[in-house]
């Protein structure tokens, strides 16, 4: 089967992820429930025409993926494939206030059609007018560690040479109002937050979107390879250490050949005891965090494989994703582990190209 690349990766997160200094810019932040994305100046990268029917999903998706796009020298993919665990959330909560305030009556469908998950996916090929196999996968969060595996196997059974590939979630008030009700945010008491030892439940709230395309042939500009992904939506807190024990050993490595680990640290005591479980194991490797930066959604793990690719192809961690001091010379291999708030738990291995 044939090798899968990256070969351009793009971001909108609640860093400034869309200026090509962001490495240097990075900064924490655990102060606040909920952080929002650095959003840029829509109308330099989209018709005003357009725009106003625009959610800020669709907004920020279509500005990333068409950085991508340019970014890897593609006019027209082979597929476009995008996850997303809450979908249009804007417009789905406009639509249903509009049905209670008007007693179901004279209803717009504007916001009901644009409140469908693959709104997204639709939107970026009416844009590029792609005729290709159009995709959405809405899996909480491992949406984009399913959109990422089925682009893998269609490009290393030749059924495609580039697939656009990308996730977005955004936040909307009435949704962010019901994850602070049911516990999922943290409650004020407990901020500002120290992601790495928390003693309380729930997690700060982000939103974004990033986009990458995976091709058969390795460029000038390829990030990395993707040498192979697992998922599974259960796993004992005894297991944790063998789930990814099984996974090295299937890919020929051991622990001690990850010269990176990227761990989902979310601030949320029960879950980051995953996390804290198998720092051991990686003691020889860089342990990095992300979610301080990101915030927790049920995309973010599209912000850790953009972070990823970067300091595979930059060979430069930056200081404010370190959890230990270990230092390396060369950065080959990194493992990339998550889960949300204990489910969905996945592993992504990236290799230096």
């Amino acid at each position: 089967m044939r090798p899968v690349y990256i070969n351009s990766a793009s971001c909108i997160s609640s860093q400034n992820t869309l200026r090509d200094s962001f490495f240097e810019e990075l900064t924490a932040n655990g102060e606040e429930d909920f952080i929002p994305a650095v959003e840029p100046a829509y109308k330099e990268f989209i018709p005003g025409g357009q725009l106003r029917r625009m959610s800020t999903v669709v907004k920020m998706s279509s500005v990333v993926a068409k950085k991508a796009l340019a970014e890897a020298h593609i006019e027209n993919p082979d597929a476009i494939i995008v996850g997303t665990g809450m979908g249009c959330t804007e417009d789905s909560e406009k639509f249903l206030k509009n049905v209670v305030q008007n007693n179901e009556e004279f209803l717009t469908p504007t916001h009901f059609i644009q409140s469908t998950h693959n709104t997204v996916a639709g939107q970026i090929a009416l844009t590029i007018q792609c005729h290709a196999y159009n995709f959405t996968y809405v899996n909480t969060s491992s949406s984009l560690e399913f959109s990422l595996l089925d682009a893998k196997l269609q490009l290393e059974h030749e059924d495609a040479e580039n697939i656009l590939v990308g996730v977005a979630d955004e936040a909307a008030e009435r949704t962010l109002d019901l994850f602070r009700m049911n516990g999922v945010i943290k409650k004020e008491k407990h901020l500002p937050l120290d992601y790495l030892h928390s003693e309380s439940d729930g997690v700060i709230w982000g939103e974004g979107a990033s986009f990458f395309v995976l091709s058969a042939e390795q460029t000038d500009n390829s990030y990395s390879r993707l040498k192979d992904i697992k998922i599974q939506n259960t796993v004992e807190l005894t297991e944790v250490q063998d789930f990814i024990t099984g996974f090295l050993t299937k890919n020929g490595l051991q622990h001690n050949d990850i010269d990176a680990v990227v761990l989902g640290f979310s601030g949320d005591k029960e879950s980051d005891r995953y996390y804290h479980e198998i720092l051991p194991q990686f003691a020889d490797a860089a342990q990095l965090y992300f979610k301080h930066l990101s915030g927790e959604f049920n995309t973010s793990s599209g912000f850790s494989f953009f972070m990823a690719n970067h300091i595979l192809k930059n060979q430069q961690i930056p200081e404010v994703m370190k959890i230990n001091n270990v230092e390396k010379k060369r950065i080959a291999n990194i493992l990339i582990y998550n889960q949300f708030l204990g489910k969905d738990h996945s592993l992504v291995l990236l290799q230096k190209v």
